[in-house]
C-alpha cells in the first residue's frame, strides 16, 4: 500500500451506506476524509460519527449535478490542503426503472438523463476540476465506483445476467470508459486510475436482501484507493479479481 500519512481523501455520497464505510475505512488508515454529501445535516451526522470513533473527518457539501458546488468545492480543497491524494467517485442513483426485469423497451429519456447526470456527467465534471489537485499528489488515485452490470462482456455473453436495469447499466458502462480513457491519458504519472465493483450490497440502492454488508462492499474501492507504486491502473476490479469490460 501507499504510505497514508498526511493524505487527503474525497468520497462522494459519503454520508451514509458503502460511501460512509468507505470514508470510515480510509480514515482508520489515518487518512484525512472529506465526506462529500448533498445535504448538510446528514453529512454532520456522518461527520460527527466518524468524528466519535477518533478518525479525521470534514465536511464538503457537494452535489456532483451543479457545476458551482463542484468548482467550489475544488476552490475549498486548493485553499485547505492545496492538493488532493484519493477521490472515490461513490456518488450513484438508480431511478425510474423496474428492477428485476429488462428495461430497454420501456425506460424514458426523463430517467436516462437523471440516471446519467448523478453517474456520468457528475463525476466526469468532478474529476476533471480535481485532476489539478490531483496531479500534485505524489500518489494520486482515482477510484470509480462502477458496477459488474455495467459489463459488456459479461452482458453480451451466452448465458449473461438477464437483470438488465438499461438506464443504470448503461451509465456504469459509461463509467468504465471513462476509466479506461482517463488512465491512457494519465499514463506515466503517478496517478492511477481504477473502476471498483462493490458487489451486491446492503444499502438503501441494493436493498435489505442483498448478500454483502458495507463494510465488505467498501473493500475494493479502500484497496485500489491506497495501491502502491507497483500497482495497476485502468483496470476493473472486485476485491483482487480483475472483472471484464
Amino acid at each position: 500500500m501507499s504510505t497514508t500519512a498526511g493524505r487527503i481523501a474525497l468520497v462522494t455520497g459519503a454520508n451514509k451506506g458503502l460511501g460512509f464505510e468507505t470514508s470510515r475505512q480510509l480514515a482508520q488508515q489515518g487518512i484525512t476524509v472529506l465526506i462529500a454529501s448533498r445535504s448538510s445535516s446528514r453529512g454532520k451526522l456522518a461527520v460527527k460519527a466518524l468524528r466519535d470513533e477518533g478518525l479525521n473527518a470534514e465536511l464538503l457539501q457537494l452535489d456532483v449535478t451543479k457545476p458551482e458546488m463542484i468548482r467550489k468545492a475544488a476552490s475549498e480543497i486548493k485553499r485547505k490542503y492545496g492538493k488532493l491524494d484519493i477521490l472515490v467517485n461513490n456518488a450513484g442513483t438508480s431511478v425510474d426503472e423496474s428492477h428485476g426485469q429488462n428495461s430497454t423497451e420501456t425506460v424514458s429519456a426523463k430517467a436516462l438523463r437523471k440516471t446519467f447526470d448523478v453517474n456520468f456527467f457528475g463525476l466526469v465534471e468532478l474529476t476533471q476540476t480535481l485532476l489539478p489537485l490531483i496531479r500534485k499528489s505524489d500518489a494520486g488515485r482515482i477510484v470509480n465506483v462502477a458496477s459488474i452490470l455495467g459489463s459488456m462482456t459479461i452482458h453480451s455473453s451466452q448465458g449473461g445476467m438477464t437483470y438488465k436495469p438499461f438506464a443504470y447499466d448503461a451509465s456504469k458502462t459509461g463509467v468504465n470508459a471513462f476509466t479506461i480513457h482517463l488512465a491512457a491519458a494519465l499514463s506515466g504519472t503517478n496517478v492511477k486510475v481504477n473502476s471498483a465493483h462493490p458487489g451486491w450490497v446492503r444499502t438503501d440502492m441494493g436493498g435489505s436482501g442483498a448478500p454483502l454488508s458495507p463494510e465488505e462492499g467498501a473493500r475494493t474501492a479502500v484497496r485500489l484507493a491506497t495501491l502502491g507504486a507497483d500497482g495497476p491502473t485502468g483496470k476493473f476490479f472486485h476485491g483482487e479479481d480483475e472483472l471484464p469490460w
